[in-house]
């Protein structure tokens, strides 16, 4: 625990320190929750991979609070796969190649805009492996591009990501050693925009729908006091000290709160996904989802910034002012 109770100590502010035996207990619990074991990583690789994303997400004197909702957001099965195929774990990488080869050259398609079989998209997709390997190092893992994973997006997301940009860096390659004119220089980048932009799934857009659709009835259905926190939080970029002054809760209340009301917003959108809609103020009537619809609602959901709190927030809108408690 050293590496994670060394952010914590950071915190200036003393007095709302979270105990380090309560952080002791939230890391144990996410270990035995990632899957870990699976993969032969132990706890102190867990403890210094959590400690790196921490660093990386809240980079000046984060507090225990904040360290807490944070490692608790986090795609943890993805984080620890990264991790034991950084480290050179031969069981990971096979499960790594055989889950996302076909899905890497999918995405490479759509960059290219060819069938997924192609030689160009089977070149563009395969030769990212290296690279995610250390290829380049003595030791396995050692630059593997893994290292720059924190788990606060899913693997699949981040692996889209690096795969366009390792297209647009082959094309500024080639800029400097061809004729390229500057118009179609930009055209070809144009082109090689992020996959996000050009969905691999022709119901992406439906599937996007309906969960603001959900999440919009969901947050609707809140009471006054958890709507505020949400509102506080997301919309008004407060910190948990700042939230917990303005409704008389203490900081790690406030955590506590806002991580309730995530897990039952979730439950409520994914409810409402699996019911369906029936026709209402204008809007279409839309069939229930099947699970895995429901989970690659949520996928499509955070590579896509329309799709969040802070969008059904606008500033325009307002939450009622509830009064703040007064503490025992």
């Amino acid at each position: 625990m050293d590496d994670l109770s060394n952010l914590a100590r950071t915190s200036a502010d003393q007095s709302a320190k979270m105990e380090s035996s309560t952080l002791a207990a939230l890391v144990s619990k996410l270990y035995a929750q990632s899957g870990a074991i699976r993969w032969g990583l132990g706890m102190d690789s867990f403890q210094s991979t959590l400690a790196r994303c921490v660093s990386k997400a809240l980079p000046t004197r984060p507090d225990p609070a904040a360290v807490a909702t944070l490692l608790s957001t986090l795609h943890l099965e993805d984080l620890v796969l990264s991790c034991a195929c950084a480290e050179g774990n031969e069981a990971a990488w096979e499960h790594f190649i055989a889950t996302y080869r076909s899905y890497l050259r999918s995405a490479a398609a759509v960059i290219l805009r060819c069938p997924s079989d192609a030689a160009q998209a089977v070149d563009l997709a395969d030769s990212l492996f290296g690279e995610l390997y250390g290829v380049e190092e003595s030791k396995p893992g050692h630059g593997s591009l893994f290292r720059y994973f924190h788990g606060r997006s899913s693997l699949k997301t981040w692996l889209r990501a690096v795969l366009a940009q390792r297209h647009i860096d082959r094309i500024r390659a080639t800029r400097r050693f061809t004729d390229l004119d500057e118009g179609e220089a930009a055209a070809a980048v144009e082109r090689s925009a992020p996959p996000s932009v050009v969905p691999l799934d022709p119901h992406r857009e439906r599937y996007l729908r309906m969960l603001r659709r959900a999440l919009t009835a969901a947050l609707a259905a809140l009471d006054a006091r958890d709507a505020q926190r949400l509102r506080l939080y997301y919309r008004e970029d407060k910190t948990l000290a700042e939230i917990g002054r303005i409704l008389g809760e203490h900081e790690s209340s406030v955590s506590r709160n806002l991580e309730r009301i995530r897990r039952s917003l979730r439950a409520s959108v994914e409810s409402l996904l699996r019911a369906g809609f029936h026709v209402a103020n204008g809007t279409p009537a839309e069939p229930g989802l099947s699970e895995a619809q429901i989970a690659q609602c949520f996928e499509y959901a955070a590579e896509d910034p329309a799709v969040s709190l802070d969008a059904l927030f606008p500033s325009g809108s307002a939450t009622p002012d509830v009064p703040a408690r007064k503490r025992p």
